[in-house]
């Protein structure tokens, strides 16, 4: 590790004297741009964080959001006032841990799931759902599938050991990954005021009280590390700077972290991830314009002979710190140890400086605010990418329908899902595998907390009582490689549409930014376009964008990686219950399939191009997309209504597949390839058995009569001249590509 020249003359000139090691390694790497934010900072005003129901925004650990009352929750954002949301609050958080999956994909994944639950702790909250969006080479090479399998098996490995669901994500498969690998992880959790705790120090004199397990030398540098393109030899030079983790320690933290929450002990907390101690305690202190005074030698360590640096920046995980009152520490060591955690009362905050002591000498002393909040921004030139010319092919229509529909990226991702455990909580209303995931929160203010009411009966008269968190998560990066702007644009609205499919309407989003090296223009410029597009596309949804991460130099031998702009949207609904993405072959003859929403025309991004070859413009996105988004959502909840899918990765080709089941089949007309294969958000596949009733709410947006719904379990669909009959076991082989591949 070391301070750049330019940062090192800043820092002199600040300190009025040379940086101690320990000091120079502290700036090193909070002032990395894992850390600083240094060439995304910026960019990130454009961002709209503000409405009724944001309690917490961006800056802390996680963004804490008011629920609304059921009676309201399916009512879009715009529509409601500050009376309409209730004392119960959910925190939504997102974390990238790209850089150390690629290096060791098992420990790389596994300690970003904790990271984000420790995240989810610190503001006083619960965790009860995860989110992961992964993103790796092609699916035909050897190495991107040895990534894959190991960051599936750290992420299940993790959650299924802390009792946390992972209820849903995404997987996407492109060339530009195959250096680096994305792995975006969000959680979501359940607090309420009484409970809320923020990463603000409050009062000098307080103790800094450290919990969890002892400190080691894993992740040392893990900050400046993910602020840097990976080398050849990351694999292997690389691999002190990733983290190990204990699942184990994870849920006996999270379960003190409650009682410690419940007795009302903790004034402020900030969990240890990037720059370890070193960083957590500085920016807690720094958030509250305060100092602290630490003893480096109290920290309990599980190594031997550890130094100052070691003990400042090792990322050693499931670790919090926790400012106390001095006469509640003795309730808080009780608790620990209760808990069988290690705990260490380090310091204290005070009024002036940052000062860290070790073996009776101070080797820190900064003031925290410049540490944390110093480093300054990079002014970086950009390049806007070119618009692709029309040049696409048509091969035969059956070809082209099995190669996107066994593509990777489109095929099932059952084999990921099925080894998470979704169902731990008995909070899991929809499951993977649908276009979102629908988790039940069915508690008053009062009993907010970790223990949970009884499972959910999808026949209980109280179902509508509660509020349905709808969560999806993810991006495409066909679409951003080919439009970073209009391919942001549409991942949010293609977010959008996968609660609206399951009737919800959006609350809030965090976004993961993905980016390659920053310093080359074209790089700059395409992620320059994915921040406007998403921040454009978010206040069109009325979804502020409540906090988030950004993840550059994401840039190896093989390239940068494609501008990735992962969203996490969470929305909400009254009740529990929503409309499957599976056609029902008992009200066949009844029924009807339409498809509802403005076409775009166009094939560029889609997965027909990548199968098939050729270019084209982005589609055409809907102007409005907030009223699109909300008469979707009215119609999934209409009583008519008996299946819903939205249309996404591979066009109406894969969504018909994917509806499709052993006893349910289509019969269908299309135009062309286009409508066939495009991607165009913001639509959604309906079987009704009122097809005016969906008309009469769909009002100025589209409608289309589809076909028919059979009952022979096969898709059957022309184009022009051409056609094609599948069967659902010909679906499902084409589908299973992954499972049949990894079994």
């Amino acid at each position: 590790m070391s301070l750049s020249e330019t940062d090192h003359e800043l820092v002199t000139a600040e300190l009025d004297r040379d940086p101690t090691p320990a000091e120079a390694a502290l700036f090193e790497n909070l002032w990395s741009e894992h850390c600083a934010y240094r060439s995304s900072r910026p960019l990130l005003s454009a961002f709209e964080s503000e409405g009724d129901a944001v309690v917490v925004g961006p800056g802390d650990d996680a963004a804490v959001l008011a629920l609304p009352e059921p009676d309201a929750a399916d009512t879009p954002a715009a529509d409601r006032d500050a009376d309409d949301y209730g004392d119960v609050y959910v925190t939504f958080g997102i974390e990238s841990h790209n850089h150390p999956s690629y290096v060791d994909p098992f420990d790389g994944a596994a300690t970003g799931v904790g990271g984000i639950v420790r995240d989810t702790m610190s503001m006083g909250a619960y965790p009860i759902a995860l989110l992961d969006s992964l993103y790796f080479g092609g699916f035909d090479r050897e190495h991107s599938r040895y990534l894959f399998e190991g960051v599936v098996e750290g992420i299940s490995h993790y959650g299924n050991c802390i009792g946390v669901p992972t209820v849903g994500g995404s997987v996407a498969f492109h060339e530009g990954y195959e250096g680096n690998p994305l792995v975006n992880v969000a959680c979501v959790g359940i607090t309420n005021e009484e409970r809320l705790v923020t990463a603000i120090a409050r009062e000098p004199g307080n103790a800094l009280v450290l919990v969890g397990n002892g400190t080691g030398r894993d992740g040392l540098g893990g900050a400046s590390f993910a602020s840097e393109d990976l080398a050849e030899d990351a694999e292997t030079e690389d691999r002190p700077a990733v983290q190990v983790g204990d699942p184990y320690a994870e849920k006996r933290l999270i379960e003190c972290n409650e009682a410690l929450v419940d007795e009302d002990l903790v004034r402020s907390a900030r969990d240890l991830g990037a720059a370890g101690l070193g960083g957590a305690s500085s920016e807690l202190v720094a958030k509250g314009g305060l100092g602290a005074r630490i003893d480096l030698n109290r920290v309990h360590q599980r190594e031997p002979e550890m130094n100052a640096l070691e003990i400042l920046l090792a990322e050693s995980q499931e670790r919090m710190c926790y400012e106390v009152a001095p006469e509640d520490v003795d309730r808080v060591r009780e608790l620990a140890e209760r808990f069988d955690l290690g705990c260490s009362a380090i310091g204290e905050v005070t009024a002036g400086n940052y000062v860290c002591e070790f073996d009776g000498e101070v080797v820190v002393d900064v003031d925290a605010d410049f540490l944390a909040e110093g480093a300054p921004m990079n002014d970086l030139a950009s390049e806007e990418p070119p618009t692709p010319a029309r040049e696409v092919p048509e091969p035969e229509l059956g070809d082209a329908f099995e190669a996107v529909v066994s593509a990777p990226t489109t095929a099932s991702k059952r084999w990921v899902y099925r080894q998470y455990d979704h169902e731990v909580g008995t909070r899991t209303a929809v499951k993977p595998g649908d276009d979102a995931a629908i988790v039940a929160v069915r508690e008053a203010a009062a009993s907010a907390t970790a223990d949970d009411p009884e499972p959910i009966d999808e026949g209980d008269d109280d179902a509508d009582d509660g509020v349905g968190l709808a969560l999806s998560s993810g991006a495409n990066p066909n679409w951003t490689s080919v439009a970073p702007y209009d391919g942001a644009r549409a991942i949010a609205i293609e977010n959008a549409t996968n609660l609206a499919a399951k009737g919800a309407v959006p609350l809030a989003a965090v976004d993961c930014l993905n980016g390659g090296n920053p310093e080359k223009p074209d790089v700059y410029g395409g992620f320059t376009g994915i921040v406007d597009g998403l921040a454009d596309a978010c206040a069109a949804l009325d979804a502020p964008v409540v906090g988030g991460n950004v993840s550059l130099y994401n840039d190896s031998v093989a390239g940068p990686i494609p501008p990735t702009p992962t969203l996490a949207l969470i929305g909400t609904k009254r009740g529990y219950d929503a409309p499957p993405a599976a056609l029902d072959a008992g009200v066949a003859d009844e029924s009807e399939l339409l498809l509802v929403g403005e076409p775009g025309d166009a094939l560029g991004g889609s997965e027909y191009l990548t199968a098939v070859g050729g270019t084209d413009r982005f589609p055409t996105l809907p102007a409005e997309p907030a009223a699109v988004v909300a008469t979707l959502a009215s119609i999934a909840r209409h009583d008519a209504t008996v299946a819903t899918h939205d249309v996404s990765d591979g066009g109406l080709a894969v969504a018909l597949a994917e509806l499709v089941t052993d006893t349910a089949g289509a019969a269908i007309e299309l135009p062309d390839h286009v409508a066939a294969f495009e991607e165009t958000p913001g639509r959604l596949v309906v079987q009704t058995t009122d097809p005016e009733a969906v008309a009469d709410l769909a009002g100025d947006l589209p409608t289309f009569r589809l076909g028919d719904v059979t009952t022979d379990g096969t898709l059957s669909f022309s184009v022009g001249e051409e056609s094609v009959a599948v069967d659902a076991d010909r679906i499902r082989e084409l589908r299973g590509v992954i499972e049949r591949e990894l079994a």
